[in-house]
């Protein structure tokens, strides 16, 4: 019964921690996306991926996995033009976009990046600390049951994350900063924010018009 009812729980809950081993993955988003860009199948993406072994990884079950997460991820933007653009721009330009569509993709991140990192531009407040996170955390776990049943150490992994990914965008200058950096929005990306109506996460992105 235990398990029926914590299987009940996830399936209601919009949030999972699913970062915790899909991360980041700005080299095999990249590198996916230029697949995609070349008209591939989804399905031809993947397979290439995994006989080239394209992400160097240990096992081909590890390069399957993350290669369907990327394909899951780049087409939750339902955007071709950004697909395109993750190829073949600057990576500072991709590393938003790929940011985008871990965004679109998982709901922590959306309402983490909305909630403490968009409120923080919004008021001016370039504080950033353990305390902002954990509040964040604990405020989820009051309001979902099934982030609630979370251990201590899976949020402390999937913090560790979201962390990560404010470094490797330029948010933090490291895992142990204090202070959010002031961070510009390429405006094709904003475009594409805006043409998918998602204009309230603008703020995440440091962006208030």
């Amino acid at each position: 019964m235990i398990e029926i009812s914590r299987a009940a729980l996830r399936e209601a809950s919009p949030y999972n921690a699913a970062i915790t081993r899909e991360q980041f993955l700005f080299y095999e988003m990249r590198t996916t996306a230029r697949l995609m860009a070349e008209g591939l199948s989804d399905q031809a993406v993947a397979d290439h991926i995994m006989e080239e072994n394209l992400f160097q990884y240990p096992t081909e079950k590890s390069v399957r996995k993350i290669a369907l997460a990327c394909i899951r991820r780049l087409h939750a933007m339902k955007d071709e033009s950004l697909v395109q653009a993750m190829a073949t721009q600057p990576s500072e330009v991709s590393k938003q976009i790929c940011l985008y569509a871990m965004m679109k993709q998982y709901r922590l991140v959306w309402d983490f990046m909305v909630i403490v990192i968009g409120e923080k531009y919004r008021l001016r407040d370039a504080s950033f600390g353990k305390i902002d996170v954990n509040g964040f955390f604990l405020r989820l776990q009051e309001q979902d049951d099934w982030v609630a049943t979370w251990s201590d150490s899976t949020i402390a992994k999937v913090e560790q994350v979201l962390k990560k990914v404010l470094v490797e965008n330029g948010y933090l200058d490291s895992m142990n900063a204090d202070h959010l950096n002031p961070v510009w929005l390429h405006p094709m990306l904003e475009n594409a924010i805006r043409s998918n109506n998602d204009d309230v996460i603008l703020p995440a992105f440091n962006y208030f018009s």
